[in-house]
């Protein structure tokens, strides 16, 4: 049995429609990483943004029927607003917010800084006079910005080792009033505990950002795992156009819940049964480095047959 640990693990999706079979992946890499180390395991919707109508409800139902289970009540990010604002108004008595008044297209067309990165903001308000700032401010509302006084930052992955990515003058709070994700997550997890974060490795790039603004706040940077995504036969991001990919397709194809975990199980090198069955023989050294293609097709007329 694994030593109690007092911090936690947690998977945290996007209310914004039924999880696929790569998300239920995740899922499950999250449960093994948090309950192979004696921590807790938490989970949290984070519905700030493309909340759709029994999205939720149905997650938790797909979780449940892979055989996840989690401690304590499920958070909501619409209910930690406040949280959200002290953390913006700490950073802004620290001199680290300016409003930002760019559109998404100016930013697009906006000449780089050297060296950066594309998609990096250039910082075209950061010095915005106090009289150009008040003229702006009638033309559209302010988005609110760090202000970054590095470029990089440094963290430590447990399946990619020491990984440096940019950090550039990030949205905390968007121009609608709405906590970006950066300023959510960081906020979200050390509020709760949270000190293993286990996600997709599409999410590896923002963890820099994530670290660093933590370390501005004054709280602890969690332990980082971004495991392999699955993706479909053609190498991309598995998504619902790819056929049979939910729960509930594949169920309409013959295959279950619980062919589902042993399929996910087996893509991890884990023997088939309940997750708490695999749980003694993962190893985090062990997974595979690579993508998991799901064929969908392949899979159905397996459960035909």
């Amino acid at each position: 049995m694994p030593q109690t640990h007092r911090g936690a693990g947690r998977f945290a999706p996007s209310p914004s429609g039924d999880l696929h079979v790569g998300n239920l992946r995740t899922a499950v890499l999250a449960w093994l990483f948090a309950r192979s180390t004696g921590r807790r395991f938490l989970l949290r919707i984070e519905d700030l943004d493309r909340a759709r109508a029994g999205a939720e409800a149905a997650q938790l139902a797909d979780l449940t029927a892979v055989g996840l289970d989690w401690d304590g009540d499920v958070a909501r990010q619409t209910d930690r607003m406040p949280r959200y604002r002290r953390a913006v108004v700490q950073l802004a008595e620290a001199g680290l917010v300016y409003e930002c008044f760019c559109t998404r297209r100016e930013i697009s067309e906006a000449p780089s800084a050297p060296h950066a990165p594309a998609g990096a903001y250039p910082g075209t308000c950061r010095n915005l006079t106090d009289r150009e700032r008040e003229r702006r401010r009638q033309e559209r509302p302010a988005a609110l910005r760090l202000r970054a006084s590095v470029t990089e930052y440094t963290v430590t992955d447990e399946l990619h080792g020491d990984f440096t990515g940019t950090v550039d003058d990030f949205v905390l709070l968007r121009n609608d009033g709405v906590p970006a994700y950066n300023l959510a997550v960081v906020v979200d997890d050390a509020e709760q505990g949270i000190d293993q974060v286990v996600r997709g490795d599409d999410l590896l790039s923002s963890a820099p950002r994530q670290a660093y603004l933590a370390s501005l706040l004054g709280l602890p940077g969690p332990h980082y795992a971004h495991v392999p995504l699955a993706l479909n036969e053609h190498h991309r991001r598995l998504a619902k156009r790819d056929g049979a990919v939910t729960l509930a397709s594949l169920a309409l194809a013959g295959l279950g819940a619980e062919d589902v975990r042993h399929l996910i199980l087996a893509s991890l090198g884990l023997p088939p049964g309940t997750l708490a069955d695999a749980l003694p023989s993962f190893d985090p050294a062990r997974l595979p480095r690579e993508p998991w293609i799901f064929d969908p097709p392949s899979l159905t007329d397996r459960g035909r047959g």
